[in-house]
């Protein structure tokens, strides 16, 4: 009879045990979950300067790199760098993603940015007409200057290297003009001087160089501005580097370059970071007139703090999995393991428990009756009461509920020698007389 109750009673025992395991599990799982964080986004756009820039170039490159792990990256062209920051503080505008030129801003005026590395120098080119030769900016006092369209980074820079030595708009005048407009009226004689930011191999600066009415300003006090202003470097253009033949230029030239930056904004996906600095550093490692080969990109950074992610990567490269499979592959599996760790120091503990107290329930109930059957005997022994119809309905009960008591296989010895105790004990009640 034991073992056909034990069939209906065994789920019912089951559930009470699991039950409990499986909530616990699915607590523990929607714990853990709210560290995992979010799949990376398809889909991530970054602001650069014009379509036709250094900017706008280096940013296809990214493009196709993070196309390979299968991120689109959309890019946008803008004014230049000061109209890039202003859309990544912008809470409504959904860039990201920017290349910025040094010195532009700092940490207490763009809270929220953060920084993957600077990846390339940019060079200030100022570019003069006259027989005065210019070592000083402040020989620049009293001068038409082009300085940089609004909103441009070139205008930003220009403006700080001429504020460090006293010139402003009432010292010289300053024309809001930049790029190939800037060099237009420095070739028609509307301006006397042009500030521009621009990489060595643009086809601007080797028009320039080869003028020979225009002249290349000779940074004297170059070391003193990266004293002043960190994210400036000294470089020099050697001479004969843009034509052997023609030696040009004549002599070394000492000019200050800004490093540019490729930022983010600080809750930017660690994963999209990942790739944004891995493409970075296949594509600027290149070496060129002014940088050594895998001088850049690197975590360093005078004006915005480092991201986390990406100062880590710079220091101990991509993650393990990232090296041997693919990027969507790799991701899955990491946000999967910050699950499971967790979990499974949860389970393993439980697995023990279990079955332990599987078992522990079912000996509680073999005891439970031991404990009723010897209270029973007790009153069977005692000489001063003989209550016999009452001792055989008891024995019969307790007969009756141990039968049902659902065992597992290997607990069927215990409920056997439960059952031959009862047995005995009817015995005596039935030898008692009536």
């Amino acid at each position: 009879m034991a073992g056909g109750t034990s069939s209906t009673y065994q789920p019912r025992e089951l559930a009470l045990i699991f039950v409990p395991l499986v909530l616990a599990v699915l607590f523990a799982f929607w714990f853990t979950y709210q560290f995992v964080a979010p799949a990376p986004p398809s889909h991530v756009v970054i602001t650069t300067g014009s379509e036709t820039g250094g900017y706008y170039a280096f940013a296809q490159r990214y493009k196709k790199a993070l196309k390979a792990s299968g991120i689109d990256l959309e890019i946008r062209s803008s004014k230049g760098s000061i109209e890039n920051l202003q859309r990544l503080e912008d809470p409504k505008s959904d860039v990201s993603l920017a290349l910025l030129q040094g010195g532009i801003s700092n940490h207490k005026k763009s809270p929220g940015v953060v920084s993957l590395g600077r990846v390339f120098l940019e060079p200030v080119w100022v570019f003069y007409k006259g027989e005065e030769t210019l070592e000083r900016v402040i020989q620049l006092a009293g001068k038409r200057i082009a300085i940089g369209a609004p909103g441009s980074g070139t205008r930003a820079l220009a403006s700080e290297i001429l504020g460090a030595n006293g010139l402003g708009a009432n010292e010289a005048t300053l024309l809001p003009l930049g790029g190939a407009a800037a060099i237009d009226a420095l070739k028609s004689g509307q301006a006397d001087a042009i500030f521009l930011v621009l990489s060595p191999t643009s086809k601007l600066i080797g028009e320039l160089l080869h003028q020979p009415d225009i002249r290349l300003m000779n940074f004297k006090q170059a070391e003193a501005y990266t004293r002043l202003f960190p994210y400036l470097a000294k470089v020099v253009l050697p001479a004969g580097v843009v034509d052997l033949a023609k030696r040009l230029p004549p002599e070394d030239v000492s000019l200050v370059a800004s490093q540019a930056a490729l930022v983010a904004r600080e809750d930017a996906h660690p994963a999209i970071v990942g790739l944004l600095v891995g493409a970075a550093s296949e594509v600027h490692k290149e070496g060129g007139i002014f940088q050594h080969v895998n001088e850049f990109p690197k975590a360093f950074d005078p004006e915005y703090p480092m991201q986390e992610d990406a100062e880590r990567l710079y220091k101990q490269g991509p993650p393990f999995l990232q090296r041997f499979l693919p990027f969507w592959l790799a991701n899955f599996i990491e946000r999967s393991l910050i699950m499971i760790v967790p979990i499974a120091t949860i389970l393993l503990p439980l697995f023990k428990v279990v079955p332990w107290l599987y078992e522990w329930r079912i000996r509680r109930r073999i005891l439970y009756w031991y404990g009723e059957l010897k209270a029973l005997e007790r009153e069977v022994d005692d000489e001063t009461t003989n209550e016999k119809p009452r001792y055989l309905a008891d024995i019969r009960e307790i007969e009756a509920a141990v039968s049902k008591i659902p065992v597992p296989l290997h607990y069927s010895d215990k409920l056997y020698e439960l059952r031959g105790a009862v047995d005995l004990v009817r015995q005596r009640i039935a030898g008692l007389p009536d």
